[in-house]
């Protein structure tokens, strides 16, 4: 016996564990699945129903994983509760052995050593994706060499982050439409849908930021964009029954977090293949155009609902839903669950195209070392189970803490969230992988990342808020006459917020255009800042906004207090489109601002922290307005709104427009 001192990594064993005892309980699930008598395939099969559930354990691990074999939507819940267990035992193995290794005696096996040492990552290589020489800011490798590979680039990781998108915020419509069908859930717990997505998303988007140096472009747009599938199956599945209990879309809403994740990655990556010159207009057009997922998601599901493509029983609605062609009375059978599976159809070929069309940029200041395509996908599930982890807690002590208690308010949780996932990141990790993100974390000593960051969260984060929150609010507000029922003057007023409004607007048929208009004048904004600097558009916007934000909070509140609501809708409308327009000019023109005031090598990771909490957008402004609306004063939401506004416009002129500004105009 030969003593070996060797260190072992928790996180690689923990997710090696993970995978593999997740792996097997999906495949073994899958095939007691396959051969129950339950299914059209086991009443052929029955008799050799008992010698399947003796062969696979059947009895035995449904004491552990409840369900399992039953259905395949239920096997699929377990898989992930199996990763969860693996990963654990993983990371304890590691833990424990390395605390004790100097007591421990191993035979002298070179393949113990090559299973468990850490070694060092592979050398890259040209080809296979990778690239080795990029100097876009030398004009003529620009135009002989760079600007053809940095387009294609482009043009994959506009559908890959527009896909993300929809995933993302589909549980705006999916909320809608399940009210509609008369599934068993309130208002208030519909919202927390799309608020668990939005924060899930946001903060995603904090390991996100730095997957590009860590894992490589191509590596990275590839197993993220593949990663989608997990939620949009999942959804499809458990669409399909009304008992489905409310954790189950809560998990789901949860890893539809992917999709905000993509954001900050796609964005990073992007920003290294163009030159500074044309970056507002580059990361503008992948901003925007990959914002279009909402829209089309908001287009594309309501119409997919009305057609059986993808087999599955058919619900009834018990009201009057829409699409973008007009009414769908009550009555009529829908699809729900292919809101879900539609997204298949482009997440295939995308991760095909990734993989085959996309590029590393390696060197010192892109990615310096991605390892091979297993060790990048390694590190970039490691640091999404960090992000996954500290969102489920943050969202239970949000959601599940005791009512009233400071401790466990959104303004003391969030932050907490957002510290611990920075921090868990850097002292989970280890060697190269922790030099690096210690290299990027070099951006929270510069003053500009705060400073861009608050004014990003005034356009991206409402831009993100509002597509979330949009069709519910339109469903809420007009969709139902407010009645005073027991009518006093004054605070005191009883009124009845439930009466279905027969003539109140299609949520479904409206909600896409506020989106569609915001993403569709993102690159406009870019360009604009192009020609006459960030800072002065940002400026114009935040008035915008202010303006905006209030006329909205006057409609709401005139419609809230009215029996035919649907006579402030287009006020309102018009109100909102004004402020998405505003949000997407002021998309554009912060990613000018961001790519003058950093540094080649800040540029990426400032871009995706800026963005990350900019996303949590997505989770406050639903809630937010959710809250207001059962409180009934819709109003004080938007008030809330334009005071922030109002503070981002001092702080873009004292950073960027005043005499003496830090950086003039950038």
């Amino acid at each position: 016996m030969k003593k070996i001192k060797l260190k072992i990594s928790v996180t690689e064993l923990g997710l090696s564990t993970g995978v593999s005892w997740s792996l097997a309980v999906f495949i073994f699930g899958f095939l007691a699945t396959l051969f129950s008598a339950e299914t059209t395939l086991g009443k052929d099969l029955v008799e050799t129903t008992h010698w399947t559930n003796i062969i696979l354990l059947k009895s035995f691990i449904n004491l552990i994983y409840p369900g399992w074999g039953e259905s395949f939507a239920e096997t699929l819940l377990m898989t992930i509760w199996a990763f969860v267990h693996g990963f654990f035992a993983g990371f304890s193995i590691a833990f424990f052995y390395n605390i004790f290794s100097s007591k421990v005696r191993l035979p002298s096996l070179t393949f113990i050593s090559a299973l468990y040492k850490k070694r060092d990552y592979e050398k890259p290589k040209e080809g296979f994706g990778n690239i080795l020489k990029w100097n876009v800011e030398n004009k003529s490798f620009w135009e002989s060499t760079g600007k053809k590979i940095a387009t294609r680039n482009l043009w994959i990781s506009i559908p890959s982050l527009l896909c993300g998108f929809a995933i993302w915020l589909m549980w705006g419509i999916i909320a809608v439409q399940m009210l509609n069908l008369g599934f068993n859930f309130s208002n208030a717990e519909l919202f927390t849908l799309t608020s668990i997505a939005g924060l899930s998303g946001a903060t995603l988007r904090i390991p996100s930021t730095f997957f590009i140096r860590i894992a490589g472009g191509r590596n990275t747009i590839f197993f993220t964009t593949a990663l989608l599938m997990i939620p949009a199956v999942g959804a499809g599945i458990a669409l399909q029954n009304k008992e489905t209990p409310l954790w189950v879309f809560q998990v789901l809403a949860l890893l539809s977090g992917f999709g905000g994740g993509n954001f900050a990655s796609s964005m990073s990556n992007i920003s290294f293949f163009f030159p500074k010159r044309v970056q507002g207009t580059s990361l503008g057009l992948n901003a925007g155009l990959g914002n279009f997922g909402v829209t089309t998601m908001q287009i594309l599901v309501p119409l997919m609902m009305t057609i059986g493509i993808f087999g599955g029983a058919s619900m009834v609605l018990e009201n009057g839903s829409g699409t973008l062609i007009g009414k769908i009375p009550a009555g009529t059978e829908t699809y729900i669950h292919n809101a879900g599976y539609v997204w298949l159809i482009l997440l295939i070929p995308l991760a095909f195209a990734g993989w085959f069309g996309m590029n590393n940029i390696v060197n010192e200041t892109v990615t310096p070392n991605p390892g091979n395509p297993i060790q990048a996908f390694l590190k970039i599930s490691g640091l999404l189970a960090i992000g996954l982890v500290t969102s489920s807690v943050g969202l239970y002590l949000i959601i599940a803490g005791p009512p009233g208690s400071i401790l466990f308010s959104k303004s003391v949780i969030l932050p907490a969230v957002i510290a611990s996932t920075v921090l868990l990141m850097l002292y989970l990790t280890r060697g190269e992988l922790q030099k690096n993100l210690k290299r990027q974390y070099m951006i929270f000593k510069n003053k500009h990342t705060w400073a861009m960051t608050i004014i990003y969260t005034m356009t991206f984060g409402s831009f993100i808020g509002f597509s979330a929150a949009f069709p519910l609010s339109i469903k809420v507000i007009f969709g139902y006459s407010h009645i005073c029922d027991a009518c006093i003057v004054g605070p005191d007023a009883v009124w009845n917020h439930d009466t279905i409004n027969p003539n109140g607007p299609s949520a479904l048929m409206f909600a896409w255009m506020g989106p569609f208009i915001g993403a569709l004048i993102r690159p406009v904004g870019g360009w604009i800042a192009d020609k006459v600097g960030g800072a002065k558009v940002t400026q114009i916007v935040s008035v915008v906004m202010i303006v905006a934000a209030l006329g909205v909070s006057y409609y709401m509140s005139a419609a809230y207090k009215s029996a035919t609501p649907e006579e402030y809708f287009w006020q309102f409308f018009t109100l909102f489109i004004i402020l998405f327009a505003a949000t997407g000019i002021g998309n554009g023109s912060s990613f000018r601002s961001i790519a003058m005031v950093f540094n080649q090598e800040q540029t990426g990771p400032a871009l995706g922290w800026t963005s990350a909490v900019a996303a949590y957008g997505a989770f406050f402004i639903p809630k937010i307005i959710g809250e207001h609306i059962y409180a009934a004063t819709p109003e004080n939401a938007f008030y809330v709104f334009a005071i922030f506004y109002a503070f981002c416009l001092v702080l873009n002129w004292w950073f960027y427009l005043r005499p003496n500004a830090y950086v003039k105009n950038p």
